[in-house]
C-alpha cells in the first residue's frame, strides 16, 4: 500500500514541474529513512515512544510477556480514548479510560512487535458484563498450561468505583486468541489462609479478611507465576489493597484451589512482578500511590507461600526513589540467557493513560545476589542472536 502510494506522488509531480520533483524524492528518502529508524529496533530507549512494526505507538500497558515456541507474546491493556469521572477517592482523582480490551504483540527478539490485535474484546452492549466499557479491567496476565494445552489469562476486573474487586479469567487455544471469557470471582471464598492464627479466626474477629471470607477475598492487582513443576500461582494485592495475597491454582489454571497465604502483612504493595532465580522466588512490587510515582519495593522467599522477607529498593542512581518515574508491571527471564532478567514497567500519564510510556531495564545481581536497577537511556540484550536461536529450538 504505501508502494502505491510513493508512485503516486512521484507520477503526479513528474506531470507537474522539475522543482516537484525533486521534493517529492526527497519526501520519498525522508520517509523511508524514518521509516527504518522508526520500524526496524535493535537497543531499548525506556520511556520513548515505542513504535511496533506498522509505525504505530504499542498499546499494552500494564502487561506482561509469554514465551512460546521461540516467540514473545506481549499482552497489556489497549487504552483508547479519555474519560473524566467524579472524583471516586479524593488521595488520587477520577481519571480513568474505558475498557477496550486486551492487546497482543509478537516479536521473535524483543526489539520489535508485531500487532496481533485485540485478543479479549470489550462487550459494549452489555452493561452488567465483567467486560463492559464502562467498568474495569487491568493487568492482564497470559500463562500456558503444558497438561491441556491452552493458554489461560488472568486480569483484575472491577465496578466502576473499585469496589467488586475481583479477578477475572478466559482461555483460548492459541496465543494470540480470541480468548475466551470464563468467568470473574473472588478467590478463596470459604477458606482461611494457611498462615492464620487461631484468633484472627474466631467469630467476630474483624481483621478484613475474615470479613470476606465467605464471599472470597478482595483482588486488585495481580500477576501469576509457573513454577518449574507446572504448578500455578496467582498475586493479588488484597484487604482494601493493605496486604498480598499468594494462592494456588487448580490443575487446569481456572480458579484458585483453596490454598493461599497473606504475605508483607499490612505493608499496602500493588503491582506485583514475579520470578525465580537460584531456587529463591522474588517479586517486585510498588507502594500504594496511584498514579504517583513511588519506591520499588522487592522480596524474598525459599518457598512460593512463604515466609516472605521484604528487601531494601533495588534502585540505584538518580529518581531510584521514584521508580525512575515507573512502575512495575513484569519480570521477563529471558530464556537462553542465564540469570538475565527483564524488569517491565509503566510510566503512567494519569490524564492521557493512552499516552503511558514503558520503561524496561535489565535486571542484575550482584556478586553478593543484590537485585540491582539502574537507569539506562539506551541498551542492548547480551549476545541477543545466538542466545534466542538457541532458546527457539527447546
Amino acid at each position: 500500500m504505501e508502494s502505491k502510494k510513493f508512485s503516486l506522488l512521484f507520477l503526479r509531480a513528474k506531470l507537474a514541474r522539475p522543482g516537484a520533483l525533486l521534493l517529492a524524492v526527497g519526501l520519498i528518502l525522508f520517509a523511508a529513512h524514518a521509516a527504518d529508524n522508526t520500524l526496524v529496533r535493535n537497543q531499548f530507549t525506556p520511556g520513548q515512544i515505542w513504535h511496533d512494526t506498522a509505525g504505530q505507538p504499542i498499546n499494552a500497558h500494564g502487561g506482561g510477556i509469554l514465551f512460546h515456541k521461540g516467540i514473545y507474546y506481549w499482552y497489556g491493556e489497549a487504552k483508547s480514548g479519555r474519560t473524566f469521572l467524579p472524583d471516586c477517592n479524593k488521595s488520587w482523582g477520577g481519571t480513568r479510560v474505558d475498557v477496550t480490551g486486551v492487546s497482543c504483540y509478537s516479536s521473535t527478539n524483543l526489539y520489535n512487535w508485531k500487532n496481533e490485535g485485540l485478543v479479549l474484546r470489550a462487550e459494549p452492549k452489555s452493561p452488567e458484563h465483567d467486560l463492559h466499557t464502562s467498568k474495569v479491567l487491568e493487568r492482564p496476565k497470559v500463562i500456558y498450561n503444558r497438561a491441556t494445552k491452552e493458554f489461560v489469562m488472568w486480569m483484575h476486573v472491577d465496578s466502576q468505583d473499585y469496589a467488586a474487586a475481583r479477578t477475572g479469567v478466559a482461555v483460548s487455544t492459541k496465543p494470540t486468541g480470541p480468548f475466551r471469557y470464563l468467568e470473574s470471582f473472588r478467590p478463596d471464598a470459604g477458606v482461611w489462609p494457611d498462615n492464620a492464627t487461631d484468633n484472627e479466626k474466631k467469630p467476630g474477629a474483624t481483621n478484613t479478611f475474615a470479613r470476606d471470607f465467605q464471599k472470597g477475598q478482595m483482588a486488585r492487582d495481580l500477576t501469576v507465576f509457573v513454577d518449574d513443576d507446572g504448578k500455578a500461582y496467582l498475586f493479588y494485592a488484597s484487604e482494601e489493597n493493605a496486604t498480598m495475597h499468594v494462592s494456588l491454582l487448580t490443575p487446569d489454571y481456572h480458579h484458585t484451589a483453596g490454598k493461599y497465604a497473606r504475605i508483607f502483612i499490612g505493608r499496602s504493595m500493588e503491582a506485583p512482578a514475579v520470578f525465580k532465580r537460584a531456587g529463591k522466588y522474588y517479586i517486585i512490587a510498588s507502594g500504594c500511590t496511584a498514579w504517583a510515582p513511588n519506591a520499588a519495593r522487592m522480596g524474598v522467599a525459599d518457598s512460593i507461600l512463604g515466609p516472605w522477607r521484604e528487601l531494601t529498593n533495588p534502585c540505584v542512581g538518580n529518581d531510584a526513589d521514584k521508580t525512575f518515574f515507573a512502575q512495575s508491571a513484569f519480570v521477563l527471564p529471558v530464556p537462553g540467557r542465564e540469570n538475565f532478567f527483564v524488569f517491565l514497567a509503566d510510566r503512567w500519564n494519569q490524564w492521557n493513560l493512552p499516552e503511558s510510556r514503558y520503561v524496561w531495564l535489565p535486571l542484575e545481581f550482584s556478586a553478593t545476589g543484590d537485585a540491582v536497577l539502574s537507569w539506562r537511556d539506551a541498551w542492548q540484550l547480551p549476545d541477543s542472536n545466538q542466545s534466542l536461536r538457541a532458546a527457539a529450538q527447546n
